[in-house]
């Protein structure tokens, strides 16, 4: 059974746009407001990013400037303006793991992936043309006695090899299918 296509994993726009409605009118005025709303708005969509349409309502909602909100969403690396994968993969490059061997993960998990060209000194992230993972690189998780340190969908892995972390995208692709 192929993947969705993105317009089909995408919700209706009068649906998110209540929500966003919603999330702003509960949280306005409140410390940190713009951040909570941001958040909460991308993780309505399916494919966890904040589309134009929703970061001008954000910033009318809010009356907040929209070069504002685009300022907060393109300083924090959590904010997504194009759409991501249906799973996220992070994979760190902080010192401990990279002695450890994570760029041999990032490299095995692009090359299962069928992603090629990817290059980490233009980008922290790459996602699959079919939208099924999205592939971050993050410069530490903090977790360096267990290096080498992926996320997968959240979940921290350590001590990963590139086995192991093929074995769980192809468990991630096969749920996928099903």
């Amino acid at each position: 059974m192929p993947l969705a296509t993105i317009t089909e994993l995408q919700q209706p726009d009068d649906d998110i746009e209540l929500e966003v409605s919603k999330l702003i009118d509960c949280l306005r005025g409140r410390p940190g407001a713009l951040l909570g709303v941001l958040e909460k708005a991308q993780s309505l969509e399916k494919l966890k990013y904040l589309p134009e349409k929703t970061l001008r309502q954000i910033s009318e909602g809010m009356n907040v400037p929209l070069s504002q909100v685009y300022s907060v969403v393109t300083f924090y690396s959590f904010f997504n303006l194009t759409p991501q994968g249906l799973h996220s993969l992070v994979v760190c490059r902080g010192t401990a793991c990279h002695t450890r061997g994570s760029l041999e993960l990032l490299e095995a998990s692009l090359r299962r992936l069928g992603i090629e060209g990817f290059r980490e000194d233009e980008a922290n992230s790459v996602t699959t043309d079919d939208h099924f993972v999205s592939v971050r690189t993050v410069a530490c998780f903090g977790q360096c006695a267990l290096a080498p340190v992926v996320q997968i969908d959240g979940v921290i892995c350590s001590r990963m090899t590139a086995g192991k972390l093929i074995l769980a995208i192809d468990r991630l692709r096969k749920r996928g299918e099903k």
